[in-house]
């Protein structure tokens, strides 16, 4: 393989940049551009102190090399990693150096790559490189951690072995009566793959835990303009986020940040006030905050509470009678005039808050908690699965796991089983690896950045 180079660390000014180097012929560009303050032999595992010379022997920069000999290296392959000071220009200028003396530049990902092409990884570990990386909270980052140490790729194999020696089983028995071979019986088959089927069972169904901490909830705000929504999005980012003014239909498109609840990823949405548009522009707003609550995990209704229910404010509570949703009680301070009982028959949790005095933001982070019992969430010792890919090949699995539990109990011949154990071996075997196109790996790999 070519030795590639890459910028590893974020573009921008920094106390260190670092450039990655991987390949053959790693250490011999790494001699053509490195003056090392002292010319002891190269160790794995170490680091030098040196200069970086261009073409002309002109310093470029001071830096440290660390070195990494094959195989004992993130890509198994002869590694260094050039320490230099932080700062677009200077790394840009290593990186040339290295380009212009014989590495080729690196593909996003490619590193991690070859880590998975080399063995060192497998593909559900590669994966989690990327989960890591763009982890949100530190649950999700937890989970991320797990599935590197192959957690779910040991879990995975298990299966594998067991689906692998019962075929086996089955095939010995069908091809070679004439040999004395215990028999595969129905019962023995059908022991097994109820095991198989609650393992992959209790895999599948981690997945909406292992979504909620990947991508985090919707949490869409709606009501009528001057409710209180923008007030309440700068409350719970505790900052001006939101412009917020007494003009109604100030909020024309919507505003979306991260906030953090018990260790979850909430993406809170402020809309614009929903009413009989007065214009084509709020009416595309309204339009929107509409398809926004309609695409939300939960929906925050705020009513302002000092003022009786309208016929706009019954539209919202008509809207969000069939979702997961909470209603705010808003400018308590003001005295309540809302009908509580008309409030009340929409069947949803109803929190009363004043935004401006900031009362009652952590009853509606437990209500939000409750709702979706994000408190129970553990990752201490439970493997969850958060990848879309992996849920996808368990579902595939899972269902040639019921046809071939229907053959047993239509008591079919059980080498027609032979074929779906198969397909379940094979849609296991794409989750780490073994057994994937092309396509899809380069699929994978382009979902990284530069230099991992």
């Amino acid at each position: 393989m070519s030795t590639i180079v890459a910028i590893s660390t974020s573009p921008g000014v920094g106390g260190i940049g670092i450039i990655r180097m991987s390949g053959e012929n790693c250490f011999e560009i790494l001699e053509k551009i490195f003056v090392p303050k002292s010319k002891s032999p190269i160790k794995g595992y170490s680091m030098k102190y040196g200069k970086i010379v261009d073409i002309c022997g002109k310093v470029v920069d001071e830096v440290l090399v660390s070195y990494f000999m094959e195989p004992r290296s993130y890509t198994t392959e002869n590694m260094c990693e050039i320490n230099s000071h932080g700062g677009v220009v200077v790394m840009n200028q290593i990186l040339e150096i290295c380009l212009r003396n014989g590495a080729v530049l690196a593909e996003p990902g490619e590193f991690t790559k070859r880590a998975f092409l080399n063995g060192r990884i497998d593909l559900s570990q590669a994966e989690a490189v990327v989960d890591i990386i763009h982890s949100k909270t530190d649950k999700e980052s937890k989970v991320a951690a797990q599935q590197l140490e192959g957690n779910l790729s040991e879990k995975i194999k298990n299966i594998r072995e067991k689906m692998i020696s019962l075929l086996a089983d089955i095939e010995v028995t069908i091809d070679y009566p004439e040999y004395d071979v215990e028999d595969v019986t129905e019962s023995k088959i059908s022991h097994v793959l109820k095991e198989i089927d609650l393992y992959l069972d209790q895999l599948e169904k981690s997945f909406l835990n292992g979504k909620i901490l990947r991508e985090g909830l919707k949490v869409a705000i709606i009501g009528r303009p001057n409710a209180g929504k923008s007030s309440l999005l700068n409350l719970m980012l505790n900052e001006e986020r939101a412009i917020v003014t007494d003009i109604e239909g100030t909020t024309r498109d919507s505003i979306e940040e991260f906030i953090t609840i018990e260790g979850v990823p909430l993406k809170i949405i402020d809309t614009a006030g929903i009413r009989n548009a007065k214009d084509e522009v709020e009416k595309i707003g309204v339009e929107k905050s509409v398809k926004i609550s309609n695409e939300s995990d939960i929906v925050l209704a705020i009513f302002d509470s000092s003022k009786e229910l309208d016929n706009e404010d019954r539209k919202i509570l008509a809207m969000i009678k069939e979702k997961n949703a909470i209603i705010l009680l808003n400018k308590i301070d003001l005295g309540k005039k809302v009908n509580l009982t008309e409030i009340s028959n929409c069947n949803k949790k109803i929190v009363e808050i004043s935004v401006k005095n900031k009362q009652g933001i952590e009853q509606l982070y437990q209500e939000i908690s409750e709702l979706f019992k994000l408190n129970e969430i553990a990752i201490d010792g439970e493997l969850i699965v958060s990848n879309n890919r992996h849920k996808s090949l368990i579902i595939k699995a899972r269902d040639n796991l019921k046809k071939s539990q229907d053959i047993i109990r239509q008591n079919m011949p059980i080498d027609i089983i032979s074929s779906y154990l198969k397909e379940i071996i094979e849609e296991l075997g794409k989750i780490t690896g073994e057994n994937v196109t092309e396509d899809v790996i380069n699929e994978i790999f382009a979902k990284f950045c530069l230099g991992k």
